[in-house]
This record gives C-alpha cells, sequence and structure tokens, in this order.
C-alpha cells in the first residue's frame, strides 16, 4: 500500500502550484489502479490548513472546496483514511526516541507511525524529514 503525504495532496489540488500535473497525476493514477492506497489522517488535517489559509495562497480554497477534495479522494474505492493504531503509542516512542525527533518534528513521526502500522510500503512525498525514519521508505513525486 502506499500512503500520501499532505504536499502531494496540496499539489495535486492547486492549480498553479509546484508539481500541479504531476501530483495530480500521481493522484489519478493511484485511484484508477487496483492497488489499495492510503491517505493518513493527519495529512488530510495538514492539507485542509495549507490550502484554506490566505497567507499561504492569493486564493485559498473555501472549506466547501476543501473538504470536497478530500470527499472525492476518500470516494476512490481503493482509497483509505489511516488513523492511529492500538500499537501507535510504542511505535511512535521507537521512531521518535532514536531519531532525537522533538517539536513540530514530531507531526512526521507521527505520520511515519500511522504508515507503518498500517503496513503502508512507501510514502509518496516531497518532504525529505520522513528520512529520519528509516522503517519507513519514501518515494519522491519525482522519481
Amino acid at each position: 500500500m502506499i500512503a500520501v503525504d499532505a504536499n502531494i495532496l496540496v499539489y495535486a489540488h492547486k492549480q498553479g502550484a509546484p508539481f500541479h500535473a504531476e501530483a495530480k497525476a500521481a493522484l489519478a493514477g493511484l485511484a484508477a489502479s487496483a492497488e489499495t492506497w492510503a491517505i493518513p489522517w493527519p495529512c488530510v488535517h495538514e492539507f485542509y490548513s495549507v490550502v484554506t489559509n490566505p497567507r499561504v495562497f492569493t486564493r485559498p480554497s473555501t472549506p466547501a472546496e476543501a473538504i470536497a477534495q478530500v470527499e472525492a479522494w476518500a470516494a476512490a474505492p481503493n482509497a483509505l483514511l489511516l488513523s492511529e493504531s492500538r500499537t501507535h503509542l510504542p511505535r511512535l516512542t521507537s521512531l521518535v526516541m532514536p531519531s532525537g525527533v522533538v517539536g513540530p518534528a514530531v507531526h512526521d513521526a507521527k505520520i511515519a507511525a500511522i504508515c507503518l502500522d498500517h503496513g503502508v510500503r512507501a510514502l509518496l512525498t516531497m518532504d525529505r524529514d520522513f528520512s529520519r525514519f528509516p522503517a519507513l521508505t519514501t518515494r519522491s513525486l519525482l522519481a
């Protein structure tokens, strides 16, 4: 299973964003494939926060547009939305303790823990910060 990070969701949703065409095509390919793909809930929250923020975009998405986009992705028959599991705390601990992650970087550790707990084999992202967690394979949009 492949999971999708928030930055890919933002790029796919916002025309004019860097890598818009590539991100949109990647998500369309995932939705059209037979393989299950996923979006961790923290990535949904981050997506919504970014695309509706007038400090980030001259024309931010409306709340209705952002929610409609998430609903469209979630409606794909092979899509899952992933949340914390019963083993989230031990998994998170196993990621943050060896890497020394603190502060805002805990957000990425949370996403990594959710992915690993659900058997995600790769996270599609443009964020290099996930390299702190070698147990989670990342795949660049440009690879």
